[in-house]
C-alpha cells in the first residue's frame, strides 16, 4: 500500500510512503523503489492520496501516467 505526501515546501505531491515498509519513495526515475511503485500501482496497489483517501484503480493509473 502506499500514500502520497505533500512536500512541505513546495505544497506539490513530491513523494510517495511505501506504508509497509515506511520509507518515502522520490519521483526519480533512476530509483528502482520508484521503478516498482508504478509497476505496482498499475497492477492494482493500493494508493492513498495525501487525506488518506483510497484512490480508485482508475485514479491511481491516471495519477501514475502523471509522473515522470
Amino acid at each position: 500500500m502506499y500514500k502520497q505526501i505533500k512536500d512541505q515546501y513546495s505544497n506539490m505531491f513530491c513523494v510517495i510512503v511505501n506504508l509497509n515498509g515506511n520509507s518515502n519513495i522520490p519521483f526519480d526515475p533512476a530509483n528502482t523503489d520508484y521503478a516498482e511503485f508504478k509497476k505496482a500501482v498499475t497492477a492494482g496497489a493500493e494508493l492513498q492520496d495525501a487525506s488518506g483517501n483510497v484512490m480508485t484503480a482508475q485514479a491511481a493509473k491516471a495519477f501514475i501516467g502523471t509522473l515522470p
